[in-house]
């Protein structure tokens, strides 16, 4: 934290500009060493979130025209000094700044080392920290928003609150612990019950959002499964609008898996197109479905692909039994059909009329996917929610020890064994927000942000 950091804050290439960022108690000196701004008088000023246009210099040469943009401690993201000097485009350019910041006295900062400066140094917490990461790696519309929510503090001021709950609980029974002889305001054990219910039902809340969030987040891991020859391939064109695979009337084209990323309804699918599930001499077909198989083990959700005129195979009845609740039964080439299909539910898998090629159904399916994703009264749009795997970890451990302290309430445990219950809650729930964090935890999280960030 004593030294000052240096680091590109855009990617290294041919580009129109390129940003670099100094951040630390010497950038003010590096920069009035190096930089000589046009308006001068201007710049004496100190104004802060300003920005000037100049020269960089290294000693007596000139390296570049720039633009440095000027914020001030401790209103800054890292919350220390920050200049950021905007230089043409051209990695010799901005490489050339780069070594003579560090010759000036600074370091060149480590992987994410200004967002954990910004975390050190309270101006956002562990919460907000990796929403940052996760508003750059987000894939869909839904996502970005998701962590754009986090970012902005709603999910953080959900969790605080469950802690300020533990906390405030906590704190009394340890006093009436450590003091029992002084007029210390206790808890009667009906107060007490309520008190942690209470902590118990907005964790369960927090919880009950968080597959949502998870998905929002990290996508669904989606098989397209079926016979040969029954629209497969053509159902994963069709929904990445390119010919990503080879569609033919020959039975068995796709014999590997074919793995592609799309949106739809804002849901990230990882979309996994396999080989028809038949009867096979040919070996290598035949390691195909083999794949298929293993695939919807770990399938989130299967679009079983079905053909609207012929009756279903055993293998097709055999996943709609074996995996009901993942299941989407795409009834595809309803255009073969000469009188309208009707259609039931069979062992709670939605069935939906489709036609690929009069491009029928994929409405009905958005809805299905997004029916599945937004469990119960869960509204992106009015709720933060939970994603991130080690947060949801923390959370469900923080949920077990309020859960212990609330049996331990009902079967009459002394004050000091209820005290360890809600000091293992206060400690998960704070790992979550980084009140309660290793040195290692956090440079596990910050070394995956890119350099610059």
């Amino acid at each position: 934290m004593d030294d000052t950091i240096v680091a590109m804050a855009t990617a290294m290439g041919e580009t129109s500009i390129h940003i670099l960022r100094l951040s630390g108690s010497k950038s003010g000196n590096i920069i009035e060493e190096c930089f000589e701004p046009r308006n001068m008088k201007r710049w004496s000023l100190r104004e802060n979130f300003s920005l000037n246009l100049g020269i960089f210099r290294d000693e007596e040469k000139v390296l570049d025209e720039v633009l440095v943009g000027r914020m001030l401690s401790p209103s800054s993201y890292t919350g220390e000094d920050v200049y950021e000097i905007n230089c043409h485009g051209g990695t010799y350019v901005a490489q050339r700044i780069l070594q003579a910041c560090i010759r000036h006295g600074a370091k060149l900062a480590e992987p994410g080392e200004f967002s954990k400066r910004a975390f050190l140094n309270g101006k956002m917490d562990l919460v907000q920290a990796e929403a940052v990461i996760d508003l750059i790696s987000s894939r869909t519309e839904t996502a970005a928003n998701l962590a754009l929510n986090q970012l902005s503090g709603g999910l953080s001021k959900r969790i605080l609150n469950l802690r300020e709950k533990i906390l405030e609980t906590f704190a009394f029974i340890e006093a009436g612990i450590d003091f029992p002889e002084d007029d210390v305001e206790t808890l009667d054990r009906e107060n007490l019950r309520a008190r942690v219910n209470e902590a118990l039902v907005d964790s369960n809340h927090l919880l009950a959002g968080s597959k949502t969030g998870k998905i929002i987040r990290d996508g669904l891991l989606t098989v397209i499964v079926g016979r040969p020859n029954v629209g497969k391939s053509s159902l994963l064109n069709a929904l990445l609008r390119e010919e990503r695979a080879i569609v033919t009337d020959i039975p068995g084209t796709t014999r590997d898996e074919i793995r592609e990323s799309v949106s739809v309804g804002g849901i990230l699918l990882k979309l996994v197109d396999t080989a028809g599930i038949c009867e096979s001499n040919d070996l290598v077909e035949r390691l195909g479905i083999e794949r298929t198989w293993n695939a919807l083990l770990k399938a989130e959700l299967i679009l079983l692909v079905v053909q609207a005129n012929l009756p279903l195979t055993k293998d097709e009845l055999y996943i709609l039994n074996v995996y009901a609740e993942k299941v989407i039964v795409v009834v595809n080439k309803i255009d073969l059909l000469e009188n309208e299909i009707i259609l039931s539910d069979y062992n709670n898998a939605h069935w939906i009329p489709f036609s690929v090629l009069q491009h029928k159904g994929f409405e009905e399916l958005e809805v299905q996917i997004k029916t599945r994703v937004y469990q119960g009264d869960v509204v992106l749009t009015s709720d933060s929610l939970l994603s991130n795997v080690r947060q949801i970890s923390a959370l469900e451990r923080c949920d077990r020890a309020l859960r212990q302290a609330s049996e331990s309430i009902e079967s009459g445990m002394p004050w000091d064994i209820l005290s360890i219950d809600l000091r293992e809650a206060l400690h998960h729930v704070s790992e979550i927000t980084g009140h309660d964090v290793q040195e290692s935890l956090l440079e596990d999280i910050f070394s995956r942000f890119c350099i610059g960030k």
